[in-house]
């Protein structure tokens, strides 16, 4: 590969992206300029303790041994639905993940039944152990091989046993100085 064309092509890459505007809006007034915040407008703010997908499949039962048995999550809810599970919340260490059945999304929620067959979901999950990962998950169809990636983490992405997209990552420690 030839590194003296791509660098000019990086190089307008960057000023487009910055001529884009693409930069952080968190603290910027109205003109776009940086401003302070006020104690009022700080108490307004929005702050999120926490977010938890929510996974819809057309049968939750087979996804379990996925997250209980190989990557030991907990049940820690259920809601049946007839003779199959309707709901489920699992929970490891603080991070949460919730199935729903299609048939529960249709009778708790009919206006998005056909919304949630669309399409797989896409969950990016930060994990201290790849290896231990890979082996927990070892069943599972693989859809991206082990990578190292420019930002810093080994991943590897497999789909769960619903067809949703999972990819675990691990970053290399931060360095003590």
């Amino acid at each position: 590969m030839n590194t003296k064309s791509i660098l000019p092509a990086v190089l307008v890459a960057l000023v487009i992206l910055g001529v884009a505007g693409l930069r952080s809006t968190a603290a910027l007034g109205r003109w776009g300029k940086p401003t302070a915040l006020s104690a009022v407008e700080k108490e307004k703010k929005v702050m999120v303790k926490k977010l938890t997908p929510v996974l819809f499949v057309k049968e939750i039962e087979p996804v379990l041994p996925f997250w209980v048995e190989g990557l030991g999550f907990t049940k820690t809810a259920e809601v049946p639905e007839g003779n199959k599970l309707g709901f489920v919340i699992l929970e490891k260490a603080g991070v949460e993940v919730m199935y729903q059945s299609y048939a529960s999304v249709d009778k708790d929620m009919p206006a998005i039944g056909a919304d949630v067959r669309k399409g797989p979901t896409f969950l990016y999950l930060q994990v201290d152990n790849l290896e231990n990962v890979k082996a927990a998950v070892k069943r599972a169809e693989v859809y991206m091989p082990e990578r190292k990636t420019f930002y810093g983490s080994r991943e590897i992405g497999v789909k769960d046993p619903a067809g949703h997209f999972i990819t675990f990552a691990e970053f290399a420690a931060a360095s003590q100085n």
